[in-house]
């Protein structure tokens, strides 16, 4: 055993589970925590944000690009209510979160104290495990038990600890039992379950696969199943990523961040495959449809959608058990179309790259980022309309790992988890992309990102809108109330605070900007970089519905539409007139 302050000894646990950041701020209730990161500064890097709530998004993003557990930490009251919005994002995305919160002194707790609340029924919704530890010797205990559950639960933790334990000395020993965050045994899948689930896909005509985060790790199994069945793949936007964006049996993903390949498979399938996911707007699919809900979480089936046959199993072991079965089918016209569709959808936000007649669009700035990418690099990408730019336009064809506020959906995500993509994946290009709204919530943390010598590219597309939110008011036919941003030199804000600015109005200035960026990272640069790209107001093409073909909507209801946004039918014909032209029909 070794003599040691408790605050230390809570760090050794975490070296222990191969913690090596923790994000925060000092504060009297906290600081005897902070005073153990001093004396593990070797082992654990300590991370000063300039808001927990920054911290907590970002051990949030931590746990979203490598799977390994994120910490923040916040002291007593207000430092402990800032961390919420972090750990609310992890809960609602099913991601390991550690967070220690401060407390006064047990001497003074329950006395109407400086600072004192009674914190644990604070996080009791947020947290899997929510303990505030009343001895000293029991911290290392209590924190190592807390970071079991988070992996366990795949949630988050909360450690409440009074001011006067963490500097309290104790005898510490560092506990023998492995580190161990994940059943490592096979799993064995029902045979009546794969022979049931071959007689469904050879039943229907059109099969669709929809996979969530559930199976992001198992790119390859996705992959090998779509090719040996010849299914198109459709994901959910949390799990973007998941099998190749660049595969040609990827369609998209459906909804208001979708794309009109996805849109349009929804409508034309008969049996969807849904895989790993409690995605929540499986409500808004067509009824006339049979679905397969695989899903390890009993819980979980049939909460969003009524499915007609439920499998109890982790979904890559499942798709792994049909694979092992040798069966293949023939690729089908139902392939051969959405196939073309989705290549039809990418050729046309292609050409919105290279037209700035009216403005810059977004799709410009995506398509330079998709140029220099690395087959490595983190995005974190903020809520808001941004989204939709960042998942149809950044490319996942390698290793690349993409972090998003899922469920949850807060503003402000996108920063902070471009600085947790360059302190998780330090040998890759972290990008983080916002829109102005989202990134003035969060833009005191450039000087986080100078701070650490972090080179994070944060691109801000700047219209001066609360864009996702003005739609909104359009289509609900609202008065335009609040949506308006008073707009700030994003460029001249990233000097101000550290880092290197640059402005972009034009695809000619995209093309210098990039460039020049290019050779600021190659040849070492330290400094955060914030692109100030001012694009257009336009909305994005509203993909939640699109009505393209005149046999399901009309003519006339096409016509209007595709006047709205552009499209010319003749080269993005609808999925519903590529199978008639196949002769195939639901």
């Amino acid at each position: 055993m070794t003599k040691m302050i408790a605050g230390q000894a809570l760090v050794k646990v975490l070296e222990d589970w191969d913690v090596d950041h923790v994000y925060g701020i000092p504060g009297g209730s906290i600081n005897h925590t902070v005073e153990g990161l001093y004396l593990e500064k070797d082992k654990v890097k300590y991370i000063q944000v300039r808001h927990e709530e920054v911290g907590a998004i970002a051990a949030s993003a931590d746990a979203k690009f490598t799977g390994k557990i994120g910490v923040a930490f916040g002291s007593a009251g207000p430092g402990a209510t800032h961390l919420f919005n972090g750990l609310y994002d992890a809960k609602m995305d099913h991601v390991p979160v550690l967070a220690i919160v401060g407390q006064v002194p047990q001497a003074t707790m329950n006395t109407n104290y400086f600072q004192e609340m009674d914190e644990t029924p604070m996080f009791s919704d947020v947290a899997v495990y929510n303990r505030t530890v009343t001895t000293a010797e029991q911290i290392p205990y209590v924190i190592n038990q807390a970071i079991r559950e988070a992996y366990r639960q795949k949630g988050v933790a909360v450690v409440t600890i009074p001011e006067d334990l963490s500097s309290t000395e104790i005898d510490y020993q560092a506990p023998k039992t492995p580190k161990v965050v994940e059943n490592n045994f096979s799993q064995v899948i029902n045979p009546e379950d794969v022979e049931n689930t071959l007689k469904m896909i050879k039943e229907s005509k059109h099969p669709l696969i929809y996979a969530g985060r559930g199976l992001l790790g198992a790119k390859d199994t996705l992959t090998k199943f779509s090719e040996q069945f010849n299914i198109p793949v459709m994901n959910t936007v949390p799990a973007t990523g998941v099998i190749s964006t660049d595969h040609p049996n990827f369609i998209g993903t459906f909804g208001r961040l979708g794309s009109k390949s996805g849109f349009e498979a929804l409508q034309h399938t008969d049996l969807i495959l849904f895989l790993g996911s409690e995605f929540p707007f499986a409500g808004f699919w067509p009824k006339d449809l049979k679905i397969i809900e695989v899903n390890n979480n009993p819980y979980d089936i049939g909460k969003t959608v009524d499915v007609d046959y439920a499998v109890i199993s982790d979904a890559q072991s499942y798709l792994q058990a049909l694979i092992d079965t040798k069966e293949t089918l023939p690729a089908t016209d139902w392939l051969k179309a959405n196939q073309e569709n989705k290549a039809n959808w990418d050729k046309w936000l292609a050409g919105l790259a290279k037209d700035d007649s009216n403005g810059l669009n977004p799709e410009t700035i995506t398509a330079k980022i998709a140029e220099m990418a690395g087959p490595n690099d983190t995005y974190g990408v903020d809520t808001g309309n941004v989204s939709e730019w960042g998942v149809r336009g950044l490319p996942i064809n390698h290793n690349q790992r993409f972090a998003i506020s899922g469920l949850f959906a807060t503003m402000g995500f996108g920063l902070p988890a471009g600085l947790a993509g360059a302190l998780s994946v330090p040998d890759a290009q972290a990008w983080s992309l916002s829109g102005d709204g989202g990134f003035s919530m969060v833009a005191p943390d450039i000087i986080t990102e100078a701070r650490y010598g972090l080179p994070v590219i944060n691109v801000v597309f700047a219209n001066e809108r609360l864009g996702f939110i003005y739609n909104e008011q359009v289509v609900t036919k609202q008065h335009l109330y609040g949506v308006d941003l008073t707009g700030a030199d994003w460029a001249k804000v990233a000097e101000g605070l550290g880092g290197i600015g640059f402005t972009v109005t034009s695809i000619k200035e995209a093309d210098e900007v990039f460039a020049k960026i290019k050779k600021l990272q190659a040849s070492g640069n330290k400094k955060p970089i914030v692109i100030n790209a001012v694009i257009k107001q336009d909305d994005p093409i509203t993909t939640a519905f699109m009505p393209l073909d005149p046999k399901l909507y009309g003519q006339d209801t096409v016509d209007q539409y595709a006047k709205q946004y552009g499209i010319d039918t003749k080269e993005q014909p609808s999925l519903g007139e590529l199978l008639r032209a196949k002769g195939d029909e639901k």
